[in-house]
This record gives C-alpha cells, sequence and structure tokens, in this order.
C-alpha cells in the first residue's frame, strides 16, 4: 500500500522539494490513487497513496495532526488498526477518519516508539515531531515493506525504493565490492543495511530509528525470536504442534483479509497458497479470485503447474484466472521487470511474478501469498544437510550447502579493484550465527534466512514486482506470531516428511492428497533457465555493451567463457552463472549506473 519519499536537511537549509517531487513521482506505479507533498522547516515529505483502507480523501497523505503537532507518511497495512483505535479512543485520542495511517500517528503519540510493538502488520513509516524537529523512521519485523536511505553530511534521503532515491539525483552510485560480493555468493542476497551501490542503504527489519536534527541517530531492534525451545511447549506432540500450527496460521491468514476493497490469492498450486485458498474456504469466503501462471517448455523443462492450481480452484470454487506467457514474450517482459527492481534480483520467478501482477492488478487490489513457508518451516531440500552437523559447524556448512560459489572462485571472475580482500559473504554467516539464541544447526540456519535472506530476496522480490502495478502483496506465512512459533517448533517436525512436515500435516486435514505429497515445486521460467533465443541476445548485448565495457567489473576472460557456452555454467546451486552476471549488468544499465 503506497510509497513515500522524504529529505532532511542538516545544514541549516530547506530541503529541495523539486528532489522529493521527482522520488515521489518516481513511486507513483505504487501507489496511483492519490499523491501528496509536505514540508516544515528542515525536513519535506512525499507520498504515493494505493486505497485500501478507507478509500476517503480522510485518508489521504501525508496526515498531520494539528494537536499533537505530528506528521507522517505510511506504507503498508497494521491489521489490527480497528482494535487499536478502539483502545486509543478508551485512551482519550480522537479520530477524523477510518485509515490505519492516523492510528499510526496516535500511536505514537501514546506509546513513542514503542507503538511498533503493538502493530499486528507490515509496514514503513515516517513520522515528524513539529516542536523538536526529530524524524522517526520505522520498519516491520520481516522487512516486507522497504526503506532505502541516501545520507551525505548535510542531509538524508529515504525513499521506498532505491530507483526513487536515484530519481531525487546526486547519490554515490559506485559499487560496493563487499555487496557485489553477497550478491555473487548468496544467490543475489544482499544483507541489509548494504545495497549493491555505496551511497544507498537500507533500513534493516525490526527497525525504529530516530534522526536527530543534527544528523545524528539512535536506532534499535525491537523484535527477534529466539529460536529456542519455550516452557509453554514442553510435552507437546506432533499432533498438538500440528494443530497450534493450524490455528495460528487461520489467524494470521483471518488477519491480511482486512481492507476495503476485496482481497484475492496468488495460486501456485504448492502447499503452500493452496493451504491459504482453503482456510479462506474454512472460513466462509466464497468466490475467491485466485490467480496462476504458467510459461511455454524450453530443454524438456514444463513451464506450469496448472494441473494442481486447477485442482485447488476446483476442490474450494474459487473464481480462478490462469495466465500462460509465451518464451517470446519473457524477453520483452524482462526490461519491465529488472526496471522495477530495487536492487538486482537474479531469481527467475521475478518475471513470473511480474506478469501474473499485471495481469492481477486488473482485477483486484489486493493478494495473499504464500511468500516465506519454505523459509520458515524448512521447506527446502537442502534444510536435512544444513541440520545435520554439530551448531559450531553450521557456518562452515551453511557456505558449502547454499552459497552459489567459495570466496576463492570470485578472483577469477572480479577485476581485482572490486575483490574484498577476505570473505566478507562467509563473516557475515559466522557472525550471524554467532550471535545468541538458536539451539541446534537447523535454528541457525533458519535464523539467517527467514531475518536475512528471506527479507532481501524472496520478500523483496514480491513487494517490488506487485508494487510497480498497484497491487498489495499480503504474506500470512510471515505474520510475526506463525514464525515465533515456527522458530521454537522442534527441528525434527519441520525436517519430516521431506520437509514442512508439520505444516504437511496441518494441510492433510484440509486438502487433497494430490497437492500434499506432490514434489516440491518452484516457479520455472525455462526460457532463462536455458538462455532461449531471446533472452540469450538481450544479456549478450549488456554484456557488450560500452558501459560494460567501461564498468569493468568482470573479467573479459571470464565473461567471454560464459557467452561461449550460456547454457553449461552452472552456479553451485545449480543457477545459470551467465544469467547471475548480466542481470547485475542489466540492472545497472536499465537504472542509468
Amino acid at each position: 500500500m503506497c510509497g513515500l519519499s522524504g529529505e532532511m536537511r542538516f545544514d541549516g537549509t530547506r530541503p529541495a522539494l523539486a528532489a522529493v517531487e521527482r522520488m515521489s513521482d518516481r513511486l507513483a506505479a505504487r501507489g496511483p490513487d492519490g499523491h501528496g507533498i509536505w514540508s516544515r522547516d528542515a525536513v519535506a515529505l512525499g507520498h504515493r497513496r494505493l486505497k485500501i483502507i478507507d478509500l476517503s480523501e480522510r485518508g489521504a497523505q501525508p496526515m498531520t495532526d494539528d494537536q499533537q503537532e505530528l506528521t507522517g507518511v505510511f506504507n503498508g497495512c497494521i491489521y489490527n488498526y480497528a482494535e487499536l483505535r478502539t483502545e486509543l479512543r478508551a485512551l482519550g485520542h480522537r479520530f477524523r477518519s477510518t485509515s490505519d495511517t492516523e492510528v499510526v500517528l496516535k500511536a505514537y503519540q501514546q506509546w513513542g516508539t514503542a507503538c511498533v510493538d503493538r502493530f499486528y502488520g507490515m509496514f514503513v513509516f515516517a513520522l515528524v515531531e513539529h516542536r523538536t524537529g526529530r524524524l522517526i523512521l520505522g520498519r516491520d519485523r520481516l522487512g516486507i515493506k522497504p526503506l532505502y536511505l541516501a545520507q551525505t553530511p548535510g542531509r538524508l534521503r529515504f525513499a521506498s525504493t532505491l530507483p526513487a532515491l536515484l530519481a531525487g539525483g546526486d547519490v554515490d552510485t559506485s559499487l560496493d565490492p563487499a555487496a557485489v560480493h553477497q550478491y555473487l555468493s548468496w544467490h543475489a542476497t544482499v544483507a541489509a543495511p548494504r545495497t549493491v551501490l555505496a551511497g544507498v542503504r537500507k533500513l534493516a527489519p525490526a527497525t525504529v530509528r530516530v534522526v536527530e536534527p543534527d544528523g545524528t541517530y539512535a536506532e534499535h531492534r525491537y523484535w527477534q525470536p529466539s529460536y529456542t525451545r519455550r516452557p509453554e511447549h514442553a510435552g507437546m506432540g506432533p499432533t498438538e504442534w500440528r494443530d497450534l500450527v493450524l490455528d495460528t496460521l487461520r489467524t494470521a491468514v483471518r488477519r491480511r483479509m482486512v481492507a476495503d476493497v476485496p482481497v484475492g490469492v496468488l495460486l501456485s498450486g504448492g502447499l503452500d497458497s493452496s493451504l491459504i485458498v482453503a482456510l479462506l474456504a474454512d472460513e466462509g469466503q466464497r468466490d475467491l479470485a485466485t490467480f496462476s501462471v504458467g510459461f511455454e517448455s524450453e530443454g524438456g523443462d514444463e513451464g506450469d503447474e496448472f494441473r494442481y492450481s486447477d485442482l485447488i480452484a476446483r476442490e474450494f470454487a474459487t473464481d480462478h484466472h490462469q495466465l500462460v506467457v509465451p518464451s517470446r514474450r519473457v524477453s520483452t517482459a524482462l526490461d519491465a521487470a529488472v526496471a522495477a527492481m530495487s536492487e538486482p534480483m537474479m531469481s527467475h520467478d521475478v518475471i513470473a511474478f511480474h506478469l501474473l501482477s499485471e495481469q492481477v492488478a486488473r482485477n483486484v487490489k489486493v493478494v495473499q501469498s504464500g511468500q516465506g513457508a519454505d523459509e520458515v518451516f524448512a521447506g527446502y531440500h537442502w534444510y536435512p544437510e544444513l541440520a545435520s552437523v554439530a551448531r559450531e559447524e553450521e557456518p562452515q556448512r551453511y557456505a558449502e550447502t547454499y552459497f552459489d560459489r567459495p570466496h576463492a572462485d570470485l578472483a577469477t571472475m572480479l577485476q581485482p579493484h572490486m575483490l574484498p580482500p577476505d570473505d566478507v559473504s562467509g563473516r557475515f554467516v559466522r557472525e550471524h550465527m554467532a550471535m545468541p539464541g538458536a539451539e541446534t544447526a537447523l535454528d541457525a540456519a533458519l535464523r539467517l534466512d527467514t531475518h536475512v535472506m528471506l527479507v532481501d530476496d524472496p520478500v523483496k522480490r514480491v513487494d517490488n514486482m506487485t508494487m510497480d502495478w498497484g497491487l498489495e502483496a499480503r504474506v500470512p506465512f510471515l505474520d510475526h506470531e506463525l514464525v515465533e512459533l515456527a522458530a521454537a517448533c522442534p527441528p525434527e517436525l519441520k525436517l519430516a516428511d521431506g520437509g514442512k512436515g508439520v505444516l504437511k500435516e496441518a494441510g492433510r486435514k484440509l486438502l487433497p492428497h494430490e497437492v500434499v505429497d506432490r514434489p516440491k515445486g518452484y516457479f520455472p521460467v525455462p526460457a532463462i533457465t536455458h538462455m532461449a533465443g531471446p533472452v540469450l541476445e538481450r544479456v549478450r548485448e549488456a554484456l557488450n555493451a560500452p558501459e560494460a565495457k567501461r564498468r569493468g567489473l568482470f573479467r573479459d576472460s571470464y565473461v567471454a567463457g560464459l557467452l561461449a557456452a550460456p547454457d553449461r555454467h552452472r552456479t553451485k546451486r545449480g543457477a545459470n552463472a551467465l544469467w547471475q552476471v548480466a542481470l547485475l549488468e542489466i540492472w545497472l544499465q536499465t537504472h542509468g549506473i
């Protein structure tokens, strides 16, 4: 829901309203239903609105509470906003709208930065205290909604997307070697606060930052599950865990139906999205709009899983929409998807999500998605291997199992000036896994994946691709209470039955067994996996472009070897190495870097 931007000056000058306008204009796709700019003293705020809750102009932003002298912009949804409004009214607050944005303002007035502990939802906000000139930035627990930052000695700018910051101008766009290292090692994950650009950072999930008028700031992380077993679950067996997981998921799905517009579901036909549909049907939802996408087959690989999504659509009598994308459309859709990326994303399903979102947005403004279940409940095939070592050996095992390549291989890929002196990606994993908590090796891996990798790969992917069409995606598997429960769940229950065991047991209560027991599926885009003709042409064009030659990011010999055998070179995880390299260069060129 929406896109926000702003500027805060620390040098005694007024904010550049023209820059805030440019940033706001670049966010127009995220909020096609309204826009506004507000400025006072050293701060300016911009907002683009997607109307989901309180469709009247009373919910317009930037929103100012004159009595409390507070102005704010907000992106996301507070699912328990109605309950919070009732509580705040009882404490003496008066409301002029039915929007969740006004609840955020009143909650801050009542509880200060601790208000975030009471929010159930996905959100980013920027609040300005008129009397002090202080700026407060906050991000939701799982980082579902993004916030990018560009700070110079006299100024801080912020926006919902990185391209919006670039539109504002005056950004250091030199490449960050440590971030490039993470991109090439960690399947395009670049962990907060880094981005591939040295001059752009991002607010970490579950973080509140308070910025003073002189530019100094303090920030704190307000949430982090321990990934240990909890006393209240002592004595629970598999059946009790199954029922508790199902009840908690049911609550998460119900919460995400809060809207003043219809809510649909992205239905892949896998366990996760099918469970969402089944729970909504169980709650009495009728004529639920569901949406699936598929691609032409290439190289013997099937490009769709319609037989499963069709099965669920029939089982629960949904209003089902099926989109088939020809391979020639993939290459033409690629550039639009890359333009929508706040950061380079190499996973093939980014294009699928962008094409699907275009179609879905013609029908609804809000959808639920099954994103996150595999990371939260250990659904991927590599988790048993990660769980098989002693806790202290997990950082090394994680790098060996999950990374695309070891640090030594990067010396053959990157020009010397882009190669960090040490294994920064491996060091990040070691430091993260050394934090307190996480009893077992699997606990350590899931904590890292859920709170870092998931945020800066799949979750970011879904937000960028859906919001580029003014479509809000909600992710019940990232409900923070469900994540807390999963973090406390014994590892053996998650690893059971080939992964996601406890979730599969929950699914057997509601779903056809063909869906629960099917092989693990992915979002297949064969035209990219096998570098089909038009995609390969686009890749060659980017890597041979003058901009790529001037940039000097990769060694010429390495790129030449990839182009000589486009479908041969694979990362350790099986991804096309040419695609990984080319996508980074295409992204840089697309955004004028």
